[in-house]
């Protein structure tokens, strides 16, 4: 269970949503539509929390469909702040499934969010740094630079 003080930890977001009827596509599953744009949301939301002012995504990259998403299930997001450039960060999420009646979770779908931050006219201001402390925050924050470097290369 996170307590009050992990809830308002700034470089992390966990949010949760009941899948729906009406987010179902003609397969009965989640439609990917619908989970990308609550992948989006909750990357905002991450993202704002962490900059303390207004964002924007800049990128997303390999959003991967594990497993399908069934309707009735509960969906929970949890994201993090992996890396911080001058004025963009990286947001990873995992998606958890979870079946309520048979109490059983699975981790469905993952991705990164490149945000940016904005500030006064929407122009892209600094962000705080991100100072990685423990080993799993240091191996997530090397990860992402490597994608970072990667895709800032492939647009040379």
């Amino acid at each position: 269970m996170t307590n009050a003080v992990d809830a308002l930890n700034p470089k992390t977001l966990h949010m949760s949503v009941l899948v729906t009827p009406d987010m179902a596509n003609f397969s009965g599953h989640m439609h990917g539509g619908d989970l990308l744009k609550y992948l989006d949301r909750v990357a905002y939301a991450c993202a704002m929390r962490y900059a303390a002012c207004n964002v924007v995504t800049l990128s997303v990259d390999k959003v991967i469909f594990k497993q399908p998403i069934f309707i009735g299930e509960l969906l929970t997001f949890l994201a993090t702040i992996n890396y911080t450039g001058r004025t963009s960060m990286e947001v990873g999420i995992k998606v958890i499934s979870e079946n309520l009646i048979q109490k059983s979770i699975r981790h469905t779908n993952s991705c990164y969010f490149t945000m940016v931050a904005l500030g006064e006219g929407n122009k892209p201001t600094a962000v705080p740094e991100l100072v990685p402390s423990s080993p799993e925050e240091k191996n997530r924050y090397a990860r992402a630079k490597k994608r970072r470097d990667s895709n800032l290369k492939a647009e040379e």
